[in-house]
C-alpha cells in the first residue's frame, strides 16, 4: 500500500486542482519547470511503484513534446523568424511558447500522475456522500458506473472469444469491429439494468438518512500532502516572480 492510498480521495483531488489552477494561469518556462522539480522531489515520498509511474511519466512527456513541437511550427511570430516553410515558421516567440507550453502541460499532469494513480473508486464514493454530503443515489449509481466500467475489457475479450468459436469472428479486425461493439453494448445494457434492479431491491433508493460502513475520515496524512500542494504552487509561482519570466494569463 502506497502513502497516498491512506489520503483522502477529495484532498488528493483537491490538491491537483489547486497546483493545476496556479499552473493554468500562468505562462512562462521557469514557473513550470519549478513545478516539476518540486512534483519529482515529493514523489518518492509517495512511494508510488515505478513500474505503475514511469509509464504514465512517459506518456504524458510524450505528449507534452508533440504538444510543444505543434506550438513551435505554428505557433504566434515574433522576433526573429530561424525558419519559414510555407504555414511553418519558427521564431524567437514561437520557441519560447513552445517551450512554456511544452513544461506547463507536463507539470499540470505530473500531480494528478503521483496523487491518484491509487485513487480508489469506493473511498471516493465514500468521501463524496459523507464529506460533501452529494446525494445517495447520485454517488452510489456512480459507483456502480465505475464497477461496471471496469469490467467491459473482459467483456470485449469474452465476447470476441464467443464470436470466434462460433466462426463469427474470423474476418479482419476492422469488419468484425461493428458487431462485436453491438454485442458489447447490448451485454452492458443487460448488466446495468440487472444491477439498478438489484440495487432498488435492497433499498438504495429509498429515502431517508443513510449510514456509511467505510466512515470517510481527514488526517495526517491529508494535512501532508496539502502543505506539499502548497509548497509545490506558491514555490512555482515565487520562482517565476523571482526570475521576472512570470505571465498571468489573464492580463495578457
Amino acid at each position: 500500500m502506497t502513502r497516498v492510498a491512506a489520503v483522502n480521495p477529495l484532498t488528493a483531488i483537491g490538491v491537483v486542482l489547486l497546483i493545476d489552477l496556479v499552473l493554468l494561469l500562468s505562462l512562462d518556462a521557469v514557473t513550470a519547470t519549478a513545478a516539476v522539480v518540486l512534483v519529482a522531489l515529493f514523489a518518492p515520498l509517495a512511494r508510488v511503484p515505478l513500474g505503475r509511474l514511469a509509464p504514465r511519466t512517459a506518456a504524458v512527456a510524450v505528449a507534452s513534446v508533440l504538444v510543444a513541437l505543434t506550438v513551435l511550427l505554428y505557433g504566434r511570430e515574433s522576433g526573429t523568424v530561424h525558419l519559414r516553410i510555407g504555414l511553418v515558421a519558427v521564431s524567437d516567440g514561437s520557441i519560447a511558447l513552445a517551450i512554456a507550453t511544452g513544461l506547463r502541460l507536463l507539470a499540470v499532469a505530473l500531480p494528478a500522475v503521483v496523487l491518484l494513480t491509487d485513487l480508489d473508486a469506493t473511498r471516493l464514493a465514500d468521501a463524496l456522500g459523507q464529506r460533501l454530503h452529494l446525494p445517495d443515489r447520485f454517488v452510489l449509481a456512480g459507483l456502480a458506473g465505475v464497477r461496471l466500467f471496469e469490467v467491459l475489457g473482459e467483456d470485449w475479450r469474452t465476447i470476441a472469444l464467443a464470436r470466434r468459436a462460433r466462426g463469427v469472428g474470423d474476418r479482419g479486425r476492422v469488419r468484425r469491429l461493428p458487431g462485436q461493439a453491438f454485442a458489447l453494448l447490448v451485454v452492458a445494457l443487460r448488466r446495468a439494468v440487472a444491477l439498478a434492479t438489484a440495487m432498488e431491491a435492497r433499498g438504495l433508493g429509498a429515502p431517508g438518512p443513510r449510514t456509511w460502513s467505510r466512515p470517510s475520515r481527514f488526517g495526517r496524512p491529508d494535512l501532508a500532502v496539502l502543505l506539499a500542494g502548497l509548497v509545490v504552487a506558491g514555490g512555482a509561482v515565487a520562482a517565476g516572480l523571482i526570475a521576472g519570466t512570470y505571465r498571468f494569463v489573464l492580463l495578457q
